[in-house]
C-alpha cells in the first residue's frame, strides 16, 4: 500500500516507512521532528522537470508522462519502494503545498501501475 502526504503535516503509525521523494530537504523542517525513515532523492522529478512543471494544472499529463519516462531509468529506487510497499505501508513525502498536482501523487501513480497493476485517479501517464 502506497500513500502520499505532505512531509509537514504530523506523522502516525499508520505511515508505516515514511520516505522523502524530493530532490530538496524541506523548508524550515528539522531533521529531528520530520520522522523521516529514508530519502530518496534521486527518484524526484530532474531539476529541470520540476522548474519547467511548476505545479501548472495545465502541464500535469505531461509532467507525469516525462516524469514516467525518468523513473524507468532509475530501477534502483523503484526497486526499493516497491520491495518496501510489498512488505507493509510506505507513505511518500513531497513538500509541495499543491496537494492536487505534485510529485508525490505522479510517483504513487507509477509505484501503483507498476505494483498493483492499476491506473491511480488523475494520472494517464
Amino acid at each position: 500500500m502506497v500513500k502520499t502526504k505532505r512531509v509537514y503535516d504530523a506523522a502516525s503509525k499508520a505511515d508505516g516507512l515514511r520516505v522523502l521523494i524530493d530532490r530538496l530537504w524541506p523548508r524550515g523542517l528539522k531533521k529531528e521532528k520530520a520522522g523521516i525513515d529514508l530519502w530518496l532523492k534521486d527518484i524526484a522529478p530532474s531539476s529541470e522537470l520540476r522548474k519547467w512543471f511548476g505545479h501548472d494544472p495545465a502541464r500535469w499529463e505531461e509532467f507525469v508522462r516525462r516524469y514516467s519516462w525518468e523513473l524507468d531509468n532509475n530501477g534502483r529506487s523503484i526497486a526499493v519502494l516497491a520491495a518496501r510497499a510489498r512488505r507493509g505501508p510506505v507513505t511518500l513525502l513531497y513538500a509541495a503545498r499543491d496537494e492536487e498536482y505534485n510529485n508525490g501523487l505522479a510517483l504513487k501513480a507509477y509505484l501503483d501501475r507498476k505494483i498493483l497493476g492499476v491506473v491511480s485517479p488523475g494520472t494517464s501517464g
